[in-house]
């Protein structure tokens, strides 16, 4: 059970890019016979210095933004590609839904496309007779079974490919984004089969964006980003860098700095109540926020605010020193302001926040950090908006 079915040492992939010019046949032609003529290429590397290891038994998730690498990964691992440098060892069978009715011809009926899929696998006929009735009673598609599958729909397509990667009984299941198409029945299907593959010391691979899912039914995740490794392990720990990963780059575009210089924010710590710093609360939580600074000179009276805004930049909520008639008196050196919010009464989601010091008297910006941190709220209550208000309704009685 402790043997290692998959093992990925310093493996990387290369593709060349064609920069411009037509990709017909003539166009290479006149590539080679014209001087100057030759198309410009360029390397782009997929993956970089990949190094992993699976165990028998494990399930390891794959996440990362569009462009990652993901996909090229398992396509490596299924032998459908081969890597550039590096290495790749697989020990057992390994069967692969890697994407919409991939293997599938469109021509061939289901019935068809199953015996051929087996075939492929090396699975005898006899072996492919066994197994079909348990593939179509997954898939669900028994009136359809005999169709061609060019008329399946997107759902079929991919009921019928999870059916036949899992029903041939492989050692390594690799499965990219089945959880995306089909209806939430399937989906629990789905999820189900998986268990019982891991009950059964069955090892698996999974891409997916749905987060919960691909955190429940993972023993450890790989994240990925412009085919570096990023990070690998827990899978709450992974999910947690990936979130906040994608919030820092969700907000970069939104980010401004400006300022005359006299005081700069040399850094903001976001923690909860035990003083643990993180990124991410819960709604009703309370969140201290340590700003630091450094003034250059004596500066009385500075104006520290802060606001807070959706993920798309809108303005929810803000506020001040002045505000608040809070008197921060004279500051000179280095130094830090402490604001706490004892309700973060916001919705579900991720949120930016600005952080600025002015002049009392609103004339002088020493120095502003727009959108510059971000973190993620989750939220169980259901509402419109951004703000929770608690509310009370009452019915009036008509005494007439």
């Amino acid at each position: 059970m402790d043997s290692d079915k998959i093992v990925v040492k310093q493996m990387s992939k290369k593709f060349r890019l064609r920069n411009s010019g037509s990709s017909s046949l003539k166009a290479a032609v006149m590539d080679m016979v014209i001087p100057g003529k030759r198309s410009k290429r360029e390397d782009f590397w997929a993956l970089k210095d990949i190094n992993f290891t699976v165990k028998s038994g494990e399930t390891l998730g794959i996440i990362g933004s569009n462009g990652a690498g993901k996909s090229t990964l398992l396509s490596l691992l299924a032998g459908t590609k081969t890597p550039t440098e590096g290495s790749i060892e697989t020990r057992g069978t390994i069967s692969s839904l890697l994407e919409l009715g991939a293997g599938f011809h469109p021509e061939l009926t289901g019935r068809e496309n199953v015996f051929l899929a087996g075939a492929i696998m090396g699975l005898t006929r006899k072996q492919m007779n066994e197994r079909f009735d348990a593939i179509v009673d997954f898939a669900g598609i028994e009136k359809f079974i005999d169709q061609p599958v060019k008329h399946y729909s997107s759902g079929m397509y991919v009921r019928l490919g999870f059916a036949v990667a899992v029903e041939v009984d492989p050692d390594i299941l690799l499965i990219d984004e089945v959880l995306s198409v089909g209806d939430i029945d399937f989906q629990r299907k789905c999820i189900k089969k998986m268990n019982s593959f891991r009950e059964q010391g069955k090892t698996m691979l999974i891409i997916s964006h749905d987060l919960h899912t691909i955190q429940s039914i993972s023993d450890k995740i790989l994240f990925l980003e412009q085919g570096e490794v990023i990070g690998m392990g827990d899978p709450d720990d992974i999910i947690n860098n990936y979130e906040s990963h994608s919030r820092e780059d969700a907000s970069s575009s939104l980010q401004r700095e400006w300022g005359t210089g006299e005081v700069t924010l040399t850094g903001v710590k976001f923690s909860n109540a035990d003083g643990v710093s993180q990124d991410k609360f819960n709604a009703g939580e309370a969140v201290t926020i340590e700003i630091s600074y450094k003034a250059s000179c004596a500066i009385t009276n500075p104006v520290f605010g802060f606001g807070i805004a959706d993920a798309e930049g809108h303005l929810v909520h803000g506020s001040n020193t002045q505000i608040e008639n809070f008197d921060t008196g004279t500051i000179n050196g280095d130094g830090s302001v402490v604001l706490n919010i004892s309700d973060l009464a916001l919705a579900s989601g991720n949120y930016l926040f600005s952080f600025s010091v002015h002049s009392d008297d609103h004339t002088v910006n020493y120095h502003r950090l727009d959108n510059h941190y971000s973190i993620g709220v989750n939220n169980p209550k259901r509402f419109e908006g951004s703000i929770y208000l608690p509310t009370k309704w009452e019915k009036t009685v008509n005494n007439e």
